[in-house]
């Protein structure tokens, strides 16, 4: 198990120092999905430099020491992201496409939690 840890934390951290990254370069292709929950303008430039520092720190935090709880929030965030799109108009293949971002932390998620089960028995 502890060669399928590493990997989805690596795939996690990939993902997420990656959307940073990009989030900390104000992509403007972005924009519209700021503005379907009603953040615009400057605002959602201000708002994308915070995704990316929260990005980036949940990259690290998820390489370094697994946290359920950042999991969670990875997997949820990542969802959320991923059903923006077409719900912003796009086709529904850009949601599947992006499974594996949220399919990650889950899955990571279940592998702690299962070997912490195990743990305990």
């Amino acid at each position: 198990m502890l060669v399928a840890r590493w990997i989805l934390r690596i795939g996690v951290f990939g993902t997420f120092t990656g959307h940073g990254i990009l989030a900390l370069m104000k992509n403007a292709t972005w924009l519209p999905y700021l503005d379907l929950v009603g953040i615009q303008g400057p605002v959602a430039l201000q708002v994308m430099f915070t995704i990316g520092v929260v990005d980036l720190l949940v990259a690290i935090i998820i390489l370094v020491k697994p946290s359920k709880f950042v999991l969670i929030y990875a997997f949820t965030w990542a969802f959320c992201t991923a059903l923006i799109r077409p719900l912003s108009g796009e086709a529904w293949l850009e949601f599947v496409e992006r499974a594996a971002n949220w399919a990650a932390p889950l899955a990571l998620y279940a592998l702690l939690y299962w070997e912490s089960r195990e743990k305990q028995t």
